[in-house]
């Protein structure tokens, strides 16, 4: 055999051998019933408050699973709302972090792809891991917040299969 054979046989073992001992990762996801879950959760938290809202839950990669519009809430916070869930979803952080960058000066943040900043989305954390996201919008942006945070806080509780 020549030289030349024998290395390319080796360096076809070896891209065997690293293929082989690849890993498959296992994550959770957010089911369609959990997300309604969390959704109760805030619907409930905004009717205490009196608030006209929309209610969007998407999963980790910011993909809406579920959209409320309570009644009498301005149509414009669909858009809105879904934007703030996919934002804390995909950058995995409450979108409030963008409105208090651009407000802190750092407008370069208006530029960043995907991203609503305004408060009112927050992650949907299950055993460190972002899931997906809530966002909350039609009422003040504190209120939407808290809103979120009460529908976010149900995944703590949520089952895993």
């Amino acid at each position: 055999m020549t030289w030349w054979k024998t290395v390319a046989l080796m360096v076809a073992f070896t891209a065997v051998a690293a293929v082989s001992q690849a890993q498959v990762v296992t994550k959770k996801a957010l089911t369609l019933e959990a997300a309604k879950k969390i959704a109760a959760a805030a619907e409930a938290d905004a009717k205490k408050k009196n608030a006209k809202v929309v209610i969007a839950i998407v999963d980790d990669g910011g993909n809406l699973i579920l959209l409320q519009r309570l009644d009498d809430t301005q149509v414009a916070s669909v858009d809105v709302g879904i934007g703030k869930a996919r934002t804390a979803a995909i950058f995995r952080r409450p979108s409030k972090v963008f409105e208090d960058q651009i407000r802190d000066g750092r407008i370069a943040a208006l530029g960043l792809p995907g991203a609503t900043p305004l408060q009112g989305g927050i992650p949907i954390v299950l055993d460190g891991k972002v899931i997906g996201a809530i966002g909350v919008s039609g009422e003040t942006p504190s209120q939407d917040e808290e809103i979120a945070i009460a529908g976010a806080s149900v995944a703590k509780s949520l089952e895993t299969k």
